[in-house]
């Protein structure tokens, strides 16, 4: 299969590669992407891929967020289809029978964060700068931001940086536990592909069931979070601050709030 926005490419060892291809919009997420995500999961675990990597084409970002030009007249019926289709890859990603990596090549803020945290093991170059930087939108995370990255970082760590919108470097990241490691940015390629290629080595059953009971940990109470999430993202739309923040944004200048 192929698509416009993302490449899928699947090896002899079973090593599934996803690159989100819009350089030229720092991989923004629009719904063309978001569907094609979708399909070359599909496609991958179809293929019995045994890993896959998630990163972004060019040398700038991994996935620089959501497309703000897109969400930014949405309404909340129209933000409440858009999260739930950001949900479903996440989740897609979460639960893909394989292990994925995410190999974070540049920027991953928004939407982009939101999948590096979908995903089992996330390696970042030294370049890398994540966040969850929506409240400077007028909006929240909207793609499963407010329960992973509390399940991964701790509460505290999670208020404060979706509350402040914080950038974190690749270096704090690490030390945050948002990353598992760094790397130098030209070592990032052959790193990940290195550790695609000793995971896809193991008891492929062992290893997806291993990846199952992970997920149990928090799956019980997660569902009833994600849900809520979805609602509250998109009953932001329409407000002054996510029209202003929004229009801000695309008008490279500063937002007034209310």
């Amino acid at each position: 299969m192929q698509w416009d926005t993302i490449t899928l490419d699947i090896d002899d060892d079973a090593i599934a590669t996803l690159t989100v291809d819009r350089p030229e919009r720092l991989n923004a997420l629009n719904v063309e992407t978001l569907e094609a995500i979708e399909d070359a999961l599909t496609e991958a675990e179809a293929q019995d891929a045994r890993v896959l990597i998630l990163t972004g084409a060019g040398e700038k970002a991994f996935v620089a967020g959501a497309d703000i030009g897109y969400m930014q007249d949405l309404t909340t019926p129209e933000a409440q289809a858009y999260a739930e289709l950001g949900h479903r890859v996440a989740d897609a990603i979460e639960s893909f029978p394989g292990v994925t990596i995410a190999a974070i090549n540049g920027y991953a803020f928004g939407g982009g964060c939101e999948l590096a945290l979908a995903c089992d093991l996330r390696v970042a170059s030294e370049r890398a700068v994540l966040g969850q930087t929506e409240i400077d939108l007028g909006i929240v995370p909207g793609w499963g931001g407010t329960q992973r990255l509390t399940r991964l970082v701790g509460d505290e760590t999670a208020r404060r940086l979706i509350f402040f919108g914080e950038r974190v470097d690749a270096s704090d990241a690490n030390e945050l536990d948002l990353v598992g490691e760094v790397v130098a940015h030209d070592q990032l390629h052959d790193h990940v592909r290195d550790m695609a290629t000793e995971l896809a080595a193991k008891p492929a059953v062992a290893l997806r069931t291993a990846k199952e009971a992970l997920n149990q940990v928090h799956e019980t109470h997660q569902h009833a979070g994600l849900a809520y999430e979805r609602r509250a993202w998109a009953g932001l739309f329409g407000t002054h601050d996510q029209r202003e923040g929004m229009a801000a944004f695309v008008e490279k200048r500063d937002p007034e709030f209310e």
